[in-house]
């Protein structure tokens, strides 16, 4: 492991401590009675406080010191006098521990008492300090110049997603996204407890991966010596426990979709799905309406959010519209009694992709995904679904051609996906057997059949209406951030690339290409400055490493980043 300057300073530092007898993570309690936000709504002046957190600035002016300590409710000024820390003739304590060992990052605790600076800023007077943690890695934290202009700030998402720990540190700002997540979550929850349903739990290893069209991820299970699958939805089993008598069951499900990573699908993701018997979609689109105006109240304050620019407002009632009179309206073809054949034509003729693997259901998907979806920035309903797209969804009762379904859109995105469910064990049957039809063709998202579960339905399950919603990107939108991996605590990276050691020479060489990447070899070489066999020796070094690639054209040979 290669240590930075900095890192090295830090870890003699670590070693000073140990001599002087001071353990640099001790493992005793700390008796925190008070956090910054306490401090300064409960402020009273000569009140003892004792408090913990990072030292994240200091400014030290010979025997005294002000500096800044951040804590989980935010940050406090503190303020550092030699002889008030020291009362006796010995000041080893500030002179040594706090002006030369302590560094930005460490976690201290401080025993003190409350003024006020006479710039009016509520200080805490240091009485005692203790280092609790001794930070080895300084934080990446930005430089603000005199006129208040901020440099170097920790903004890279790749390095801001792959050291979240930091990012939250440093950015204060990514914390409150959380915070609102998690105040969705529990006002989600309090809706369904009030309304008297009941949150249970199901399996993410499963044998038959059921519930959406979805490709899953595999395992193996040693000791049954079977293949198994991470859960893609819960709703089979959710289902299961409606059979079983219970009248409202929900679940916040961790998922797994083995599909492409964008700035809208993580695979790994939080889904909310709930099971109400005796209600259909229609109960459940006004049971919709509420729950997510509830919820946006209780993140944001309001019902209005901002995403993008654009004001969404999340009051009841949303706008409803069926699937065909929606894909009619922003392509002028009428889908409904269309064949297989008429549907990939008129997809073609609108430049749509397709493919000899999709069925009715998915040309349809393609056409409304492609062509409709993007329209609808505040909540709509898109109602009635044709039966192709919706092999676990009861026939709708006045057109057979279409299910008794709804996706709630917003911005231009399927948020809450629900149905009057399919109970008809034998109609279930034949909906799966013609998805199996579909994998027979390739379609690998197409859904398996699960016995099991028609079992259930063969006991009898009542009228139900089931919905689901992304919780992923339901914060998203009620936190204006357009990236899922902003409201995932560690989203899904690549591979970290290991760090190469490299010579002064290749440093050199890698800096000037990372700023002209592709560069003419020879302007490179001119630029480095080096002698034929140190050069010859360095980019031989860089390209062996997978640090620079060399491509040959017709104006000459470049030098690139890999």
């Amino acid at each position: 492991m290669q240590l930075s300057e900095q890192e090295i300073v830090r870890r003699e530092k670590l070693t000073k401590l140990r001599e002087m007898g001071i353990n640099p993570y001790p493992a005793n309690l700390y008796p925190v009675n008070h956090t910054s936000k306490q401090v300064k709504a409960d402020f009273s002046e000569g009140k003892q406080v004792i408090i913990a957190g990072r030292l994240m600035s200091r400014r030290i002016q010979g025997k005294a010191s002000f500096a800044e300590l951040q804590d989980s409710e935010g940050r406090i000024q503190v303020y550092f006098n030699r002889d008030e820390i020291c009362t006796g003739e010995d000041k080893t304590l500030y002179n040594e521990v706090y002006k030369k060992l302590l560094d930005i990052g460490d976690f201290i605790g401080i025993e003190g008492e409350l003024f006020t600076t006479q710039v009016g800023e509520k200080t805490i007077l240091v009485k005692n300090f203790e280092l609790l943690s001794k930070s080895l890695k300084p934080l990446p934290l930005p430089k603000i110049d005199a006129e208040g202009n901020v440099f170097d700030g920790f903004n890279d998402p790749e390095l801001r997603y792959r050291q979240r720990y930091a990012d939250l540190v440093v950015n204060p700002q990514v914390k409150d996204v959380f915070v609102k997540r998690t105040k969705l979550f529990t006002a989600m929850r309090n809706f369904f407890n009030e309304a008297g349903y009941m949150e249970v739990e199901t399996p993410i290893l499963q044998a038959i991966p059921g519930g959406a069209a979805a490709r899953p991820f595999i395992t193996h299970h040693n000791s049954l010596n079977i293949p198994l699958y991470m859960r893609i939805a819960n709703e089979l089993y959710l289902k299961r426990l409606i059979v079983g008598g219970f009248d409202g069951v929900y679940e916040f499900s961790k998922n797994f979709r083995n599909e492409g990573m964008d700035r809208t699908h993580n695979p790994e993701f939080t889904a909310m799905e709930i099971y109400v018997a005796y209600k259909d979609y229609n109960w459940m689109m006004d049971f919709t309406e509420k729950l997510l105006e509830h919820c946006a109240i209780a993140v944001n304050g309001t019902t209005k959010a901002t995403f993008n620019g654009q004001e969404i407002d999340f009051k009841a009632p949303y706008k409803r519209i069926t699937m065909a009179d929606s894909i009619k309206e922003f392509t002028g073809f009428d889908i409904t009694g269309k064949t297989e054949d008429e549907l990939r034509s008129a997809a073609k003729e609108m430049g749509i992709e397709v493919d000899d693997t999709m069925g009715k259901g998915k040309l349809i998907d393609e056409m409304f995904g492609e062509k409709c979806e993007g329209n609808y920035i505040q909540p709509t309903f898109i109602t009635d679904y044709p039966k192709e797209m919706s092999p676990l969804t009861k026939e709708h009762r006045d057109n057979p051609e279409l299910t008794e379904r709804f996706e709630l859109m917003v911005c231009g995105k399927e948020i809450a996906n629900a149905y009057s469910e399919l109970n008809d064990p034998i109609d279930q049957r034949e909906r799966f057997e013609a998805q199996a039809a579909l994998a027979e063709r390739g379609d690998d998202e197409a859904m398996f059949i699960d016995q099991d579960f028609l079992r259930a339905l063969e006991y009898g399950m009542p009228p139900t209406s089931g919905l689901g919603i992304g919780m992923d990107r339901l914060i998203m939108f009620l936190t204006d951030n357009p990236s899922i991996q902003e409201v995932l605590f560690f989203p899904q990276m690549k591979p970290e690339r290991k760090a190469v050691a490299m010579t002064d020479e290749e440093k050199a060489v890698f800096n000037i290409l990372k700023d002209n990447s592709p560069i003419d070899l020879n302007n490179l070489k001119t630029q480095s400055g080096l002698s034929n066999k140190k050069w010859d020796k360095t980019i031989k070094g860089l390209t062996k490493n997978k640090l620079a690639k060399v491509n040959k054209t017709e104006e000459g040979l470049f030098v690139e980043v890999v």
